[in-house]
């Protein structure tokens, strides 16, 4: 069985076909799936769509490029969200000065009161980073941030390490396939400890391009994660059975994932 710990299930190009997507994806052997909320509406869209759909759960947060956007009670709603049953982390949230959609000041600001939220609420952590680093880790440690998961990690070994030693766990996303941008990461793979280790696809984003064939629709899914594990295998010496049960066993004990699940907390 596989986790994958990074879908964003109510992408507009899921909008046909968002069930069957979940229907392949355990066909493969993806069998639980952490939906990311990078908004508010969003994760309420992913917490309505895990109350129906009991292999899936849900972060709740706001990513940095919507932290612009946010309305004056969005932490409040925010709190609210994440006591629901289905919601396993805070985020995706972060730093992203590649793009700078949202101001750096807002960005930092969002970003912090999620870290005491999901300080207060004990849950993990669901990081986003672009050309920020030295200032997210200055974030992460001022917090004393220690449970969570580096999304979609595509950084040198320094910055693996630094967030090792700060505790967290590493999400390798299909970027590690990609042998003209990927090498960096591919090295930085083998600094891994096995207990740290998870899997996620960003569906629809990152198709692996080692992949073959190649679906028409150029899109990501779910279903798609062996291959990334494939890749993975082959870097790190582990069989995919091996693989598969050390990736699933690390995502149970990060998320404290509860299949069945679909009441609110009181």
């Amino acid at each position: 069985m596989w986790c994958d710990i990074g879908v964003n299930l109510f992408s507009n190009q899921f909008d046909s076909d968002r069930v069957a997507v979940i229907e392949r994806a355990a066909l493969a052997g993806v069998t639980q799936l952490l939906l990311i909320g990078s908004d508010i509406d969003e994760s309420r869209q992913n917490i309505t769509f895990c109350q129906q759909h009991h292999s899936c759960f849900s972060t709740a947060g706001v990513h940095p490029h919507q932290a612009a956007n946010v309305k004056p009670d969005w932490l409040i709603q925010l709190q609210t969200l994440s006591k629901q049953a289905e919601v396993v982390a805070i985020g995706e949230c972060g730093l992203d000065f590649n793009r700078d959609f949202s101001s750096r000041e807002q960005q930092q600001h969002v970003f912090a009161e999620q870290l005491q939220l999901a300080r207060q609420s004990n849950k993990p952590i669901y990081l986003h980073e672009r050309d920020a680093f030295t200032t997210q880790l200055a974030m992460l440690k001022e917090q004393q941030i220690s449970h969570g998961v580096a999304h979609c990690f595509t950084g040198d070994v320094l910055q693996l390490k630094a967030y090792l030693e700060l505790g967290l766990y590493i999400g390798i996303t299909g970027w590690v396939c990609d042998e003209r941008r990927g090498e960096t990461l591919q090295h930085a793979l083998r600094y891994i400890p096995s207990d740290r280790l998870l899997l996620e696809t960003d569906a629809p984003y990152l198709l692996p391009r080692t992949m073959q064939p190649k679906p028409k629709s150029r899109r990501n899914e779910p279903a798609y994660l062996p291959v990334i594990a494939q890749m993975v295998a082959q870097l790190t010496g582990h069989t995919m059975d091996e693989l598969a049960t050390l990736t699933w066993q690390n995502s149970q004990r990060l998320f404290g994932f509860q299949p069945g699940l679909s009441t609110t907390y009181a």
